[in-house]
């Protein structure tokens, strides 16, 4: 399986993260190319799809615009740089709703069946939150079981999806603050139904029919509002109540998570679903003796990407890596199986996983990869496949060749878990304590840091420039998804880091015994930072936009990402992105995208590469929205 490596990575300069480039040389050395080879051998990439001007909506194409004018200013059937560049993006943003809210769908299935007692190996678990969401869904819970109450927040929560009228989603109006609702109803961009806008995205970018930028783009606003306020927002609620709300916990974070004398299983995409009971399991007696049986000291469970993170906050399962690692996870040769459902899934870990021994398990019908071991997950038999599955790791370590492992030993404290309710009970179960030190300038503001890796950039350099450059300045950071393992990795997420915070945020950190960079969960979660958005607007009595907050995906590169980049700036956040999108072929887009949209909706996009320069202009960003309130800078 070995494959003559082209172009050789500059192994030292491709990662901020340490062990990233050692694998990076051992997969040279062994023949394996990854995601960093494949990118050099893309090189160049096509310049008509970096600006965004080039278009397959239709066969009478693909057609593509001249960014010079010098060739074609128009399609065949007539659309402009414009029209293409705006249909490209709100393509992006349906496909990265739909991700987040059908990711959404399947919690909603398991939930309804914990509820009704049909899938046995689920069981509501904060019931607290339970009925918490039940009230503000306006269900009377008075004198009623669990298991009703559950399945009546079931039933409104899966017409979210696809109810025939033109009512707004129901979870949107009971957690978006009320100004902001108000600027949503007059822009005529309150969703409907998650699938209803879903589908418009599609019809409206067919050939033939909406060729206006700004109307193209209002409803991509109108799309990612049904993502980040209803879809995301109800995979989060039900995550916590299947499997517990987030609270503080703490394990370690890189390569080195992974044991040379254990079977390692690497849990990898973004369903909870899965992946908790994979960690059960694997940590029960029995499949520990099992393991022994095969001659391993037990079995060891470690994260990749957002599942990773979902079982870091609520079972402290280490994380092994972000995105652009799970390869280099395989080619430590340490690792017996990676059990996968989906997102961020590179179709090349069956070629890599080929050069060792490892099993890649595919586990979802809408996630299949050729060549993988494919176990078709059934909550109803959550228990028995999650134990076969388990099983088949144990019984490949005996097939590791043990003179091919290589595991870097480098590895970070960690304290993850930060839900909304984790961080009021550090504050004393209220905000107060978080806005007299916001009101006073000991916080100067609050920045969420969100996305993916992306190898047009050095792995997690900008997560991590980024996050120290803020909180020097006394801005607390809150994030989640591969920034949170980025964050993890690099020591960021510890009491002890509040030490690289400026004066003010390291005074609040050791008062309360925080890390000054606050890991909320994967990225359907973002949907934890709306809520805490909107519970400070609310009590401060401003919207969104007056608060001195802002918000980052420094090293973006997926469809989910412009849907969360949009539910933001949407929401009223001034956005930073740290790898530019393609829309640059198209000055009107690019104009409507990063100033004109911000006097529709107090929100707009920033590009800057850089994230010392984007850092410093966050903050002055975020003065200038102090400086409104009146509030000392």
């Amino acid at each position: 399986m070995a494959e003559y490596i082209k172009f050789k990575v500059p192994a030292k300069q491709v990662s901020e993260t340490k062990g990233v480039g050692n694998l990076i040389e051992k997969a040279e050395e062994e023949g394996v190319k990854t995601a960093w080879h494949r990118f050099l051998e893309q090189q160049p990439q096509c310049g008509f799809g970096l600006l965004g001007i080039c278009c397959r909506n239709c066969n009478m194409g693909p057609c593509r615009i001249d960014p010079f004018g010098a060739g074609p200013t128009k399609g065949v059937c007539g659309a402009d740089a414009d029209t293409i560049v705006a249909r490209n993006i709100l393509r992006m943003i349906a496909a990265g709703a739909a991700a987040h809210s059908d990711h959404a769908r399947d919690i909603v299935h398991v939930f309804k069946g914990a509820a009704t007692g049909e899938f046995k190996g689920y069981r509501l678990t904060d019931v607290e939150k339970l009925k918490g969401l039940a009230q503000i869904l306006g269900i009377d819970i008075e004198g009623k079981s669990e298991s009703e109450i559950a399945s009546e927040v079931a039933h409104i929560l899966e017409l979210e999806f696809g109810k025939p009228d033109d009512e707004p989603l129901k979870l949107l109006m009971a957690t978006a603050p009320k100004k902001r609702i108000k600027v949503w109803e007059r822009l005529g961009v309150m969703p409907r139904a998650i699938d209803r806008e879903i589908c418009e995205c599609m019809h409206r970018t067919h050939m033939g029919v909406d060729a206006d930028p700004a109307s193209l783009l209002l409803h991509g606003v109108r799309t990612s509002l049904a993502d980040g306020w209803s879809g995301s927002m109800m995979a989060t609620y039900l995550s916590d109540i299947l499997f517990g709300t987030p609270k503080p916990i703490k394990t370690t974070a890189n390569l080195g998570v992974l044991k040379e004398d254990y079977v390692n299983i690497i849990v990898h995409g973004h369903n909870p679903i899965l992946s908790m009971k994979i960690a059960e399991v694997a940590q029960s007696e029995e499949m520990q003796k099992l393991a022994k049986k095969y001659g391993a000291k037990g079995v060891n469970v470690a994260g990749m990407c957002c599942t990773g993170n979902e079982v870091l906050v609520r079972l402290g399962i280490p994380p092994a890596g972000n995105f652009l690692m799970q390869e280099l996870a395989i080619i430590t040769g340490a690792v017996e199986a990676m059990v996968v459902d989906y997102q961020c899934l590179m179709p090349s870990l069956v070629d890599v996983a080929g050069c060792y021994h490892t099993k890649i398990i595919t586990t979802e019908p809408k996630a299949h990869i050729p060549g993988a071991v494919h176990i078709e997950f059934k909550p109803e038999k959550a228990d028995e496949i999650a134990k076969e599955i388990v099983k088949i790791a144990i019984e490949n370590f005996q097939n590791r060749p043990k003179e091919r492992v290589f595991i870097p030993k480098h590895k970070s404290e960690v304290v993850a878990g930060f839900s909304v309710e984790a961080i009021l009970e550090a504050l004393g179960g209220t905000l107060e304590p978080l806005i007299n030190a916001l009101r006073e300038g000991t916080i100067k503001g609050i920045v969420g840091v969100v996305g993916c890796n992306n190898p047009k950039v050095k792995h997690n350099h900008s997560h991590v420039t980024l996050t120290k450059e803020l909180i020097k300045r006394d801005i607390l950071v809150v994030g989640t998804g591969c920034w949170g393992i980025a964050a993890a990795m690099h020591g960021l997420l510890t009491p002890e880091a509040a030490k690289m915070a400026g004066e003010g945020l390291r005074a609040v950190c050791e008062t309360l015994g925080i890390p000054p960079c606050l890991h909320m969960g994967s990225c359907v979660d973002c949907s934890r930072i709306l809520i805490v958005l909107g519970a400070l607007a609310e009590a401060l009595g401003v919207d969104i936009p007056d608060l001195p907050v802002a918000g980052s995906a420094p090293e973006w590169m997926s469809e989910k990402a412009v849907s969360i980049g949009t539910y933001f700036v949407a929401s009223g956040v001034f956005t930073h992105l740290g790898v530019v999108p393609p829309v640059l072929g198209s000055q009107k887009v690019t104009r409507l995208l990063t100033d004109e949209i911000e006097d529709l909706l107090g929100g707009k996009f920033y590009v800057e590469p850089d994230p010392v320069k984007a850092a410093e202009t966050i903050y002055n960003v975020i003065i200038e929205k102090r400086k409104k309130l009146k509030w000392p800078v």
